[in-house]
């Protein structure tokens, strides 16, 4: 049987993007996902995307983590599937959808996807570190150098500590660069290494370093590009948070399986 399949990536968080409207997937095929993932044995990705028909939506997405399973909500994964969802003629130029952290607004405009992220109430804000769910869970910390900085390692030891081994964290480390801007790299859970963007993350690094004076919008440069996040502050937290940046279609192709 031959699988079709799209490669999408969001500042270099690539994706396999399957249009499974007609259930065609089985979801449940876990072995399949993480193979399709694999950098060596399969197309290679950061994670797999479906999307799927929803009735009170315009689409349903559903995100695979590298390792094969369901995971929590991807940023770039999301932004990715809307321009997915645009190339297909699904949705024109804005749209609502369905995520795993619920619901979940988006629209193109000037070649880039503007993603609104779920709203934060919480964040735990310490001397060391901050730490806050902004679809998935982010550590967020700052360092001097992150250009030689360890991050696979560092990354690790907080991933895999005493408190977060259970549910597993994603762990940010930030430069701050001047001119309302940060640098980040993230060791992601799921994939169990760094990746060269992730959205999720670089949203909590914006919300944290609103905590230090830094106004909507902030810029933010990862390994794979430059991505921004806007913001509102509210009485509660924050809210109308949106990722902001490019999505691209790399290729499309048929897997055999």
């Amino acid at each position: 049987m031959k699988l079709h399949f799209h490669k999408y990536q969001g500042t270099g968080n690539d994706f396999v993007v399957i249009d499974n409207r007609d259930n065609h997937f089985d979801r449940k095929n876990n072995q399949l996902v993480a193979q399709l993932c694999d950098r060596r044995f399969g197309v290679g990705a950061d994670g797999l995307m479906l999307l799927q028909n929803h009735p009170n939506y315009d689409f349903e997405m559903v995100y695979f983590n590298a390792d094969g399973f369901e995971g929590s909500m991807c940023g770039n994964g999301g932004r990715c599937l809307v321009q997915f969802a645009h190339d297909l003629g699904v949705i024109s130029k804005s749209t609502t959808f369905i995520a795993v952290d619920g619901e979940h607004e988006a629209f193109l405009e000037n070649g880039l996807v503007h993603l609104k992220m779920i709203p934060v109430t919480e964040i735990e804000n310490n001397a060391e570190f901050d730490y806050m769910n902004t679809g998935s869970p982010h550590y967020v910390t700052y360092v001097e150098n992150l250009e030689g900085f360890d991050v696979y390692g560092e990354g690790k030891k907080v991933r895999y500590n005493d408190r977060f081994n259970k549910i597993g964290t994603n762990v940010n480390f930030v430069q701050e660069i001047g001119d309302n801007s940060l640098r980040v790299r993230t060791y992601e859970r799921g994939v169990e290494d760094e990746t060269l963007s992730c959205g999720t993350g670089v949203t909590a690094c914006a919300l944290s370093a609103s905590l230090k004076g830094y106004t909507s919008p902030i810029q933010l440069k990862v390994e794979g590009g430059q991505l921004a996040v806007s913001f509102e502050k509210t009485a509660t937290g924050y809210d109308n948070i949106f990722l902001i940046g490019p999505a691209v279609k790399v290729f499309d192709g048929e897997f055999l399986i």
